[in-house]
């Protein structure tokens, strides 16, 4: 049987979007629907929880050590991004904004870290 064990750097990337997933639904769902106004702009709220999905997602893959965790915290890192960068407008979410940035720059360096090889992908895919 074999163990496989997460690196020091996954186990980061796996903490910084749990905290991210958690602060994303919960800034949501308390502050932005009790707040109201511009916290509920429809593109706002949606990244909010794209946001929380998308890194729990991430966290998974980590989790499950998939092979293609790199693609997906590469695209949690954009979404990330562009939810600190909506809080950063919104105002009155700094601490959301500065979880989200964190999670960005942990993910862009996972996904940057182990990209999968898109030629073996593509091999696997015309065999099927």
């Amino acid at each position: 049987m074999t163990h496989h064990t997460l690196t020091s750097e996954m186990q980061i990337c796996i903490d910084a979007c749990t905290e991210c997933h958690a602060t994303c639904l919960q800034t949501a769902m308390t502050h932005c629907l009790e707040i109201g106004g511009a916290h509920l702009e429809p593109e706002h709220m949606r990244l909010m929880i794209n946001c929380a999905e998308l890194c729990q997602t991430s966290a998974n893959f980590m989790l499950s050590n998939s092979p293609l965790h790199a693609a997906v915290c590469a695209a949690c890192a954009q979404v990330c991004d562009a939810c600190a960068a909506s809080c950063e407008r919104i105002g009155d979410m700094e601490h959301c904004a500065e979880i989200c940035r964190r999670c960005a720059a942990s993910c862009a360096a996972m996904g940057a870290m182990a990209r999968p090889a898109t030629g073996a992908s593509t091999a696997t895919h015309a065999a099927h």
